[in-house]
């Protein structure tokens, strides 16, 4: 008999289980490539996911641009906001006390004569009732005129220079009443302040200020030129008065308060003034 054909039950039984690993093997080969192809596809699902082609990161980097953009933008602006001059802020008139009526008069170009007579005129023609006050501003330039370069237009030699305690807002108008009268209101830190500056002024007074008050400087009225003012009382109030051969008041000024000088020529006129003081203190 062939030896081929005399198999033992112990070689059937390695060969089953030799068949059987090879099975096993392919078996788990098979799982494996599955399980490769399967990770490769969720890596390619991801790898997409972040790829810039992405709609959600197209929206990212569109966003991320708008951003920069605006960012860049505002930094510019900056930048050249800084290197442009500032636009200068146009100053604005400061009420000493209320007034019923206000006009601003420029006054560039004008000489000491047409000034005098454009407050004359406004004065003159003003809507203003009776016991009602109207407020006159000078302009230069669409710039307020403040006390000192007030006193330069005029050639004065009122001269509160440099000190600073001598306020540069100041006030002229008129007041209605029987007539209108003229008046200008000054503002200081304390009397003392001004009151060495007013009695300097005084032998200068009636020659920068008359016509304002109407009045020229004809032979009737040339020796105010040299006349002395005299202490004297409006109002419960210290006044330096300029009176005329009559003993009537041509000009005067008035320490209304401890920081306000009134210079004008009627008691009704300085009493309205100074009542208009008083109730600026009550408000305050």
């Amino acid at each position: 008999m062939p030896e081929d054909n005399k198999k033992t039950p112990h070689s059937k039984i390695v060969q089953t289980y030799a068949e059987d690993a090879v099975k096993v093997i392919e078996g788990d080969r098979q799982g494996l490539i599955k399980k490769i192809i399967h990770s490769e596809e969720e890596n390619e699902k991801i790898k997409r996911s972040l790829s810039p082609e992405s709609k959600k990161n197209k929206l990212f980097v569109l966003l991320g641009s708008i951003l920069l953009l605006l960012a860049s933008g505002t930094f510019t602006f900056f930048i050249v906001r800084g290197s442009t001059p500032p636009v200068a802020v146009e100053q604005e008139f400061v009420p000493l006390i209320f007034t019923d009526k206000n006009a601003i008069i420029e006054v560039g170009g004008l000489k000491k004569e047409a000034i005098e007579a454009k407050v004359i005129a406004e004065i003159s023609t003003a809507d203003l009732a009776k016991g009602e006050t109207e407020g006159i501003y000078f302009s230069l330039n669409k710039k307020p005129v403040g006390l000192r370069e007030f006193a330069l237009l005029l050639g004065s030699s009122f001269a509160p220079g440099n000190n600073p305690f001598i306020d540069d807002n100041f006030l002229l108008g008129a007041v209605s009443g029987e007539t209108r009268d003229f008046f200008i209101l000054l503002k200081m830190r304390s009397l003392g302040d001004i009151f060495s500056a007013m009695q300097g002024w005084e032998t200068k007074m009636f020659l920068d200020l008359h016509g304002f008050f109407g009045l020229d400087i004809g032979p009737a009225n040339q020796y105010f030129l040299t006349k002395s003012f005299e202490d004297g009382i409006v109002g419960n109030k210290n006044a330096r008065i300029l009176y005329n051969a009559e003993g009537k008041i041509v000009m005067m000024y008035v320490f209304a308060d401890e920081n306000s000088v009134v210079i004008t020529d009627t008691n009704e006129a300085a009493g309205e003034i100074m009542l208009r003081l008083a109730a600026s203190r009550v408000k305050q």
